[in-house]
């Protein structure tokens, strides 16, 4: 029976959700849980993607201040005031320890048009309107144009806007590992749940070892 589902380690690229300044802070009214115990592992995956020299593909969100670009569950707020993740705003900003350099800045209004940012060699951000990474944006074209078949996927708030990734990825016919130990808010019970879409789970360290050559974990 022919396998259709086999990582292809040539064709591999990272996609990383919301790392994103306001999904951390600790008074941020948005934070995601969980990001002080994932951190050193997101730092370590995107090093290791950086230094094997595979694509990195980084979804974020902005946030206009009227609101007209906000999902409906935060509209009112942010119409009403709540500030996060706006646009030129410190908050907005990728985290400083994933960043490739100190002078990278996010360029809004390049992303809200819908173009992607270069910021390193094989890096690039790109702005997405809502959960995933995938909806109402040229993720999956540039994709097609890097020929990859295979994402590991990391990130912040596992049950928004990186399970929706997942979710989209796989019904897009993608090789999809979840870097179980780098996804931050992510129950054990939410995690085996993916099995069922095929979706593979690696530890930070069996996936860098996996990308340098050793054999893949199980879906």
């Amino acid at each position: 029976m022919p396998e259709y589902n086999v990582l292809e380690r040539d064709h591999t690229a990272l996609l990383t959700v919301d790392l994103q300044r306001d999904f951390a802070l600790p008074d941020s009214p948005v934070k995601s849980s969980g990001v002080g115990a994932h951190t050193p592992n997101i730092k370590q995956l995107i090093e290791g993607f950086r230094a094997a020299g595979k694509p990195i593909l980084h979804g974020v969100r902005l946030y206009r201040p009227d609101g007209s670009n906000v999902d409906l569950c935060r509209r009112g707020a942010v119409e009403e005031g709540l500030r996060v993740l706006m646009p030129g705003t410190r908050g907005a900003e990728l985290w400083d320890c994933i960043k490739p350099n100190d002078a990278v800045r996010l360029d809004a209004e390049t992303l809200l048009s819908g173009e992607t940012q270069e910021i390193a060699p094989h890096e690039q951000v790109f702005y997405k309107p809502r959960w995933g990474a995938f909806y109402g944006t040229r993720l999956q074209e540039e994709l097609g144009r890097l020929g990859i078949t295979t994402l590991v996927i990391c990130g912040c708030n596992f049950p928004t806007g990186t399970r929706a990734t997942v979710y989209e990825a796989s019904a897009r016919d993608f090789r999809v590992v979840v870097a179980s130990d780098a996804v931050c808010d992510a129950s054990d019970e939410a995690l085996r749940e993916l099995g069922r879409l095929g979706v593979y789970q690696m530890s930070t360290e069996a996936c860098l070892a996996w990308l340098k050559g050793a054999r893949a974990a199980a879906a």
